[in-house]
Formats: C-alpha cells, sequence, structure tokens
C-alpha cells in the first residue's frame, strides 16, 4: 500500500505541516484500530486516510485523519496534503469533494500549483478568562473566544507578534485545560510583511504538542482578524520552527484555505489492514 507524507502550507520541502498520506480502494474504512496504528507508526500530528466513494453522491470521497493519539474532527493541512496527491497521481482532475465528521468539504486546483480548501467557518464566543489559561501560556491574554463548533479549541489574543513567537507555554498545564487546544495569535508588526497575523497552535490533548501550521485554526481566525482589520482576504502566517503561510477568505458560514504542497516521501506500507 503506497504512503506519502506531503508538507502543506509550503512551497517547499521541509517547511510548512507534515501529514502522511493513504489512498485506500473503494469500500469501508479499515479497521479503527489498524488505523490508529498506522498514524502512530507515522508519527506525524496528521495521518489522513481517504477511499473512493460511489459516483452521483454528494461527495468523491471519504476522508479521515488520525493524529499518533487519535481520530480528529477536522484537519486543514492532511486535507491539502489529500487533494494535492489525489491530483498529482491523476485521481481527481476537477474540484474535489470530501466526506468528512466535520461535513463535505471541497478542494479546487490553480494554475499556480496552489490548492482551495472549503471549510466551515467556526464560530467564535468570548469567554472571561479561563482558570489555568494565563499562568499555563505564561503570558497576558487580551482576549479569549470559543470555538466550539467545529474544532472546540481556545483562540487567545496575545499583545503582539514578539509574544506569540517568544511564547514558551507549560505544555503539561495546557494538556489539563480539556480542550483540543489553544490557539494563540497577534496582528503582524510589519504591514509589509506579507502577513496581515501570525499565530501559533498547541494541542496536547490530542499528542500534539504544537502543530506546525494548522489549518482548521484558520476557521476560526479568518473570522477573528477579519472582524478586527475589515477584510475578508487575509494571509496568517504560523509561527512555529517550519512556519508556513494560510491565506484566508471569509465567505459567511464558509472559510477558504489556500496554500501549496510539496511531496516529499514516497513509500510503500508492508502491513496490510
Amino acid at each position: 500500500m503506497r504512503i506519502r507524507i506531503v508538507d502543506a502550507f509550503t512551497d517547499h520541502p521541509f517547511a510548512g505541516n507534515p501529514a502522511g498520506v493513504l489512498i485506500l480502494e473503494s469500500g469501508p474504512f479499515p479497521d479503527d484500530t489498524w488505523l490508529q496504528r498506522v498514524a502512530r507508526e507515522v508519527n506525524l500530528s496528521e495521518t489522513a486516510f481517504a477511499h473512493p466513494l460511489p459516483p452521483g453522491g454528494e461527495a468523491d470521497w471519504a476522508l479521515r485523519w488520525f493524529t499518533p493519539a487519535a481520530e480528529v474532527d477536522m484537519c486543514g493541512h492532511a486535507t491539502l496534503a489529500t487533494a494535492h496527491v489525489l491530483r498529482t497521481d491523476g485521481l481527481a482532475t476537477g474540484p474535489i469533494r470530501f466526506a468528512a465528521r466535520c461535513g463535505i468539504l471541497g478542494a479546487t486546483a490553480h494554475d499556480d500549483g496552489a490548492l482551495t480548501l472549503d471549510f466551515p467557518t467556526s464560530s467564535l464566543t468570548p469567554l472571561a478568562l479561563p482558570d489555568g489559561v494565563e499562568a499555563a501560556l505564561g503570558a497576558v491574554p487580551v482576549s479569549v473566544h470559543d470555538t466550539a463548533e467545529h474544532i472546540g479549541d481556545l483562540l487567545v489574543e496575545l499583545a503582539d507578534e514578539r509574544t506569540v513567537r517568544e511564547l514558551t507555554p507549560d505544555i503539561r498545564s495546557l494538556a489539563a485545560l480539556s480542550r483540543r487546544g489553544i490557539i494563540v495569535t497577534a496582528a503582524a508588526e510589519d504591514p509589509d510583511s506579507g502577513y496581515d497575523f501570525v499565530s501559533r497552535g498547541f494541542f496536547p490533548g490530542v499528542g500534539i504538542d504544537e502543530d506546525p501550521v494548522t489549518g482548521s485554526a484558520h476557521t476560526a481566525l479568518a473570522p477573528f482578524w477579519s472582524a478586527r482589520l475589515g477584510r475578508t482576504e487575509l494571509r496568517g502566517l504560523q509561527g512555529s520552527a517550519r512556519t508556513g503561510l494560510v491565506a484566508t477568505s471569509l465567505r459567511g458560514g464558509r472559510t477558504l484555505l489556500t496554500g501549496h504542497a510539496v511531496t516529499v516521501i514516497d513509500g510503500e506500507l508492508l502491513v496490510a489492514p
């Protein structure tokens, strides 16, 4: 069985966020235990599994995502990686429709090689500062929002870009907050930097201390920063060690996420389901 490692939200290798991608035969998914074991073996923030669906339905492919520790409801970078593999393998030539836990997701290719994902926009509910957040982050939040619908993270605005980039949170304390993760963000300091906001994502609750580039987080970051900056078309930089750029376009109940992807490993999985 063929397995690829794809760097997503980057146009060059060894940047962005790597994802494992397995394209399966038609029919039901293999047993969940096998899927989880493969994801644990791959040991990246996400491994995506996709299989074709019968023609004529609302989606072309069924798609699931697993971290090394758990299945997740929504993942942007592994969806981008999967669409990239389907395109490069010639298995999809036009728009792609995925059936996933969070609903129907779309992927459309552009002439420059970029792909645009069509995801549901995450809700934002302002919160009073939850107990333990400031101490776990080691920084004073400016605002905190709940993103319970779709991704289930806390979105925490910090004072400035430097604070986001230099943050060294207590991962064990973050894991105790009973959330999928914490997204921290601030406006870009330099208006000529090529991005409008910066973010980082910590997801110890699903086995990921820090995610290099989190596409799903941008379904909350897009409405958050669009409301503040007065524009629906934005670019976000995720300030992890690998970094990656996500272009966002807010379309009401949907958020478009655009980025590139690069295949870096093409191998064979020797253990069948």
